[in-house]
Formats: structure tokens, sequence, C-alpha cells
């Protein structure tokens, strides 16, 4: 298999370093890989396969020759350099929340809507961390019975902030610990052994955005703008793991043991449930892993057709890197995104 010429925006981030490590590990055919990055990093030096690579700072002349541009720069940043990456003859994949609503973007779980690739213009986006892991495990219930309703509450990791996040709550929980005052700087009061009812910005309605992406994001993934939907969003002190408590209204009465069932064959999904000896997902052995992990399934008491789960998987992987790499290899095998050299021919 020929390799592609692969970039990485943000390759300094959590999301960027994650890139790396899920390219190697998935061995993504790549020919060349550039690293790229605002100027406070650039001259940085970073290992991929066994080879060091400088990360230079981006300018649009970066993305000449690149075919396969991975995006994790900040929305700003995204709409910026996106469109000239796409001029310029790349695929990007987008990790921002820049281009996810845009009706011209296709937004993309690959367990799910991979056929939405095929009409990108040049720019693809990646969606919310928290909402790639609840419609990898609705949607294979939702095609065997249409789900009408979901109230979700996430319990949400510091990575998904960012390194600096991830820093502060540990400082945090140091000084916690010895008695010492903690003086807050990434969230608006202390995360460590806290709860923030808070992730982005409120909205006019009390939502925060980040319950909002999970509202419009998973009824454009899954095509089903008539799904009523309600997200509560929780700021935990977890370093890796996005965990949420997901209520489904079905169509028709399902049983825990038939939702079993389906999620167990379903792409990306792991079934741990068994209450009797507390098996059930949990964010610290979700760290570091691929898959969608599923327990605490049982009837909603509330409802003769609703359900109840528990949802866990690793925000900075399955919710922002892999994913986005699992878009650039569905476009490989589906032949959507040819090499340079083939092209030319």
């Amino acid at each position: 298999m020929k390799g592609y010429k692969v970039a990485i925006l943000g390759a300094t981030g959590m999301v960027g370093q994650e890139f790396i490590k899920v390219l190697q590990q998935r061995n993504f055919p790549m020919d060349s890989i550039s690293l790229l990055a605002s100027d406070r990093s650039a001259g940085k030096r970073m290992f991929v396969s066994h080879r060091e690579v400088v990360v230079e700072e981006v300018t649009p002349k970066s993305f000449k020759d690149i075919e396969i541009a991975l995006f994790s720069a900040g929305a700003e940043v995204s709409r910026y350099f996106s469109p000239i990456a796409a001029q310029a003859g790349a695929v990007v994949i987008d990790n921002s929340s820049a281009f996810r609503m845009d009706s011209k973007v296709p937004l993309v779980v690959p367990e799910i809507n991979a056929d939405d690739i095929k009409w990108h213009k040049g720019i693809i986006a990646n969606p919310n961390c928290s909402t790639i892991q609840m419609v990898v495990a609705l949607y294979p219930l939702h095609k065997v019975n249409p789900i009408k309703r979901i109230v979700a509450v996430t319990y949400q990791a510091v990575s998904g902030t960012g390194a600096a996040a991830v820093e502060e709550l540990t400082e945090q929980a140091k000084q916690v610990l010895e008695g010492q005052t903690t003086v807050p700087h990434v969230y608006p009061h202390q995360i460590a052994f806290n709860l923030l009812p808070e992730i982005d910005v409120f909205l006019d309605n009390d939502y925060t955005k980040e319950e909002w992406k999970l509202v419009e994001e998973t009824r454009k993934i899954m095509h089903a703008d008539d799904i009523a939907i309600s997200a509560f969003c929780v700021r935990v002190p977890v370093f890796i793991g996005h965990s949420e408590a997901v209520h489904v209204e079905f169509s028709q009465p399902i049983s825990p043991d038939e939702a079993r069932r389906i999620l167990a064959q379903a792409p990306g999904v792991k079934v741990l449930d068994d209450p009797a000896i507390s098996l059930y997902p949990q964010p610290w052995s979700a760290a570091g892993t691929d898959d969608v992990f599923v327990g605490r399934i049982h009837r909603d008491a509330s409802h003769s057709y609703g359900l109840i789960m528990w949802v866990v998987a690793d925000n900075v992987r399955k919710g922002a890197a892999l994913n986005a790499v699992q878009i650039a290899e569905e476009m490989i095998k589906r032949d959507w995104v040819k090499p340079a050299q083939e092209v030319k021919k």
C-alpha cells in the first residue's frame, strides 16, 4: 500500500500527540508527516516512528502536497486554515467545533455514517467527544428500534479542556491534601474533589454550549432530526475518560437483554454489564483503549419503552484522535482519497 503525505495541526497538544500515537499503533500508511503548531511550539522535536521530526510553525504554505490533514488547534485556527488546506488539495479532518453544524460539511463517526464522507468538499468534521461515545452506543439500538427521546447526563474528564486543566487538577489535588488553599485558573472554581455543572459557555436557553453540541450533533450524525434530546454536562475530577448516564425512550418496548445482545455485536462497542460482581464501565480502565464501553443497562421504571445505560470512553482517544484517524482509514478503504503520486499518473 502506498503512503500518504499527512499533516497534523496542533501536534504538540494532547489530541495532537494522540494523533501521532494512534497513527503509529494502527500502522497508518504514511509516506511523510508534517507536524504543525503555533509559533510558540515551533522548533520542538517529537518522535514519529522512531524518527525525530521538528515541529514547524503553521503558515498558508504548510499544506502544499499534503493529502490528509488532521486538525486539533481550536475553532478559530480551523476556520482560517481548513479552507486553505482544502484549496491546496488536502482532505482536512477537523477536531474543532468550527464546521460541525455546517450543512456542507459531513460530521462523521465511521461506525455510524461513513457514507457521509463521500460528499465532503475538502473538510470533514470530527464530532464532540461526548457525542461520539453516545452515538456509538445508541445507533445500533436505534437501527432496530427507533429512538424517540434521549436524556443524557455527562461526567467529563478534565483532559477534555486540555493539558493545562490536567496540570491544574494535579496541582490542586496536592494542595488540598496538604491543607493549602487552591486558586483556580482554568476553571471558574476548584476542580479537585469537586464537580462543576458548567462546560463551555452558557447560552440564552440556559443550556451550556457543550450540552447543545450533544443535542445538535447527535441528530446530524444519526440523520434523526425528530429525536427529542436533552443533555446536562458536568466536569468531574477525572483525568481521562468521559462517562454518561443515558436515559433512552424507544418506539417499542425493548428488554435489557435484547439491548445487550445488539450492542455486543456492534462495531466499536464493548458491553461490561454484571451488577452482581460490580462489573460496569469505569473511566480509569477505559483510558488508553479504543472501545466505547456500555453497562448498567436496565429498564427505566418511569417509562415502559425506556432503558437506562452507562456509557464510558477515552475522550482523547475515541472521542477525538482515533475517530479522526478512522475517518481517514475509511476514505482509504473506499478509495475516496488517493496518494498524490497516483493522481499524477
